[in-house]
C-alpha cells in the first residue's frame, strides 16, 4: 500500500494549455479583465491565460510582434489599426466561428470585417458625443442642448458661453475629433467603398474651414498656447471648457470626480444630419496560434453577455451586444446615426499625411481651400 501511494503521487498532473492574450487597458479596465481571466479559468481548468498587459505604444509593439511571427494566441484590437494586420493574415477569419451575429450591432460587425471576413469580435462600440457643464449654462443663461441642434444653434451657444474664464468648446488636431464635422456637412476623408479621396469636395473643406474657424476666427476654442500642456478633459473638469466633445472612455473618471452638474447630447446636425464615428474594439484570434480552440474558447467567453455587462456596468464602454443594456442611453441612441470610419490598410500613413498637411489651418496661418490642393490629394493617391 505505501508503495502504491508513492507512485500515486508520482503521477504527474495534466499540463495546462497556456494562451497569451494581449491588450491594452487603464487601471480601470484591468481591474475588470483580470477576475474575467481567474473566472475562465475557473470553469476552464485544462487552460491557462498569460495576460500580456500593455498600456503605452501599444500598435508598435504589436507589430513587432507579428513581423517576428509571435503574435499572441489572442489580441485586443480596433478597427483603425485592425485592416492592416486583417490583410496581411494575421488573424484568422472568425466568420465561421461566430454565431452570434444576431446580438451584436451590426455597425459594430461591420466595422470589425474586412474584406467580407470578421478578423474580431466586437466588445464595444465607440461614439462620440458632448459633454457640456449645466452649471456654466445656468450662469449664462442658456439653454441646454437638445438631440436636434444644428451646426448654428451650435456655434451660437459656443459664442455665449465664451468668456475671460472659459472656452465654449474643445479642440483636438486628431482627425477623431474632427472628421464628424466633415461628415455631417456630406463630406469626408476617404470614401466609404475605400475607392477614392473625399477631401477636396466643398462639403469638405467647408467643414474643415468651419472646424478651424471656431479657434481662429470666432474665438470659441482655445489655441495651443493658451492650453499650454493641459488635455481638454483636465480642462473640461477644471471648468474652463463649456462643452467637451469626446468618447465613452471619459465616463468613469467624470462620474467619480467632476463636482459640478454636467450633461451628454449627441453631436450638432449639419447638412447631413449629426454624423459621428462608429468605430469598435474587439478579440481577434492570431492566424498562427497552436491553440485555436482553447483560444475560441476565451473569445466566446469574453464576448458573453455576462461578461461584457461587467464592461458596460463599469460606465467604460458602450456594449456591441444589443442584449446588454446600457445605462447611457445616449451613446446607444447615437449609434444610430453614426458610420464606421472608413480605414485601408494605409490609414496610419494616410492620417500622419493628413495631420501635417492641416496643421497650418488649425493655426490659422492658412485657409482649408488652400490647403487641400491637388498636390495632397495626390500625395494620398500615391501611398
Amino acid at each position: 500500500m505505501l508503495i502504491l501511494f508513492f507512485l500515486a503521487g508520482c503521477v504527474k498532473k495534466p499540463e495546462k494549455t497556456v494562451i497569451k492574450f494581449m491588450s491594452w487597458g487603464s487601471k480601470s479596465e484591468v481591474s475588470i479583465i483580470q477576475p474575467l481571466i481567474k473566472e475562465f479559468e475557473s470553469q476552464n481548468p485544462d487552460i491557462k491565460v498569460e495576460f500580456i498587459h500593455t498600456p503605452n505604444n501599444y500598435f508598435q509593439k504589436l507589430h513587432l510582434l507579428a513581423a517576428s511571427g509571435l503574435t499572441p494566441d489572442v489580441v485586443f484590437v480596433n478597427n483603425i489599426y485592425g485592416p492592416l494586420y486583417a490583410e496581411n493574415g494575421i488573424f484568422m477569419d472568425l466568420s465561421g466561428y461566430f454565431t452570434g451575429a444576431k446580438y451584436f450591432h451590426k455597425e459594430a460587425l461591420h466595422a470589425l470585417n474586412h474584406k467580407g471576413k470578421l478578423y474580431a469580435v466586437p466588445r464595444d462600440v465607440s461614439n462620440l458625443v458632448i459633454y457640456y457643464n449645466k452649471d456654466i449654462f445656468d450662469k449664462h443663461n442658456v439653454s441646454y442642448p437638445s438631440s436636434d441642434w444644428t451646426f448654428e444653434d451650435f456655434l451660437n451657444i459656443c459664442k455665449k458661453l465664451t468668456n475671460k474664464n472659459n472656452w465654449g468648446i474643445s479642440f483636438e488636431e486628431a482627425p477623431l475629433f474632427w472628421l464628424p464635422y466633415l461628415w455631417s456637412n456630406g463630406g469626408g476623408f476617404i470614401s466609404p467603398d475605400l475607392k477614392q479621396i473625399d477631401l477636396d469636395k466643398p462639403e469638405a473643406i467647408q467643414a474643415i474651414q468651419f472646424y478651424s474657424d471656431l479657434r481662429n476666427k470666432y474665438h470659441v476654442a482655445p489655441t495651443k498656447s493658451q492650453t499650454g500642456s493641459a488635455t481638454m478633459a483636465q480642462l473640461f473638469m477644471q471648468e474652463k471648457l463649456a462643452m467637451h466633445f469626446s468618447g465613452r472612455w471619459f465616463m468613469p473618471i467624470y462620474t467619480q470626480e467632476i463636482k459640478f452638474n454636467w450633461g451628454i447630447v449627441r453631436f450638432p446636425k449639419g447638412k447631413a444630419g449629426s454624423v459621428v464615428g462608429c468605430d469598435s474594439s474587439g478579440w481577434a484570434i492570431s492566424s498562427k496560434t497552436m491553440h485555436p480552440e482553447e483560444a475560441l474558447r476565451f473569445v466566446r467567453f469574453l464576448s458573453s453577455k455576462t461578461s461584457i455587462e461587467k464592461f458596460t456596468k463599469s460606465g467604460l464602454i458602450t456594449p456591441a451586444r444589443m442584449d446588454v443594456e446600457d445605462p447611457v442611453e445616449v451613446f446607444t441612441e447615437t449609434i444610430k446615426y453614426s458610420i464606421p470610419t472608413p480605414v485601408t490598410q494605409n490609414y496610419q500613413r494616410l492620417t500622419d499625411i493628413l495631420i501635417n498637411a492641416l496643421e497650418p489651418v488649425w493655426a490659422g496661418k492658412t485657409t482649408a481651400e488652400k490647403a487641400v490642393d491637388e498636390k495632397l490629394i495626390q500625395k494620398f493617391y500615391l501611398q
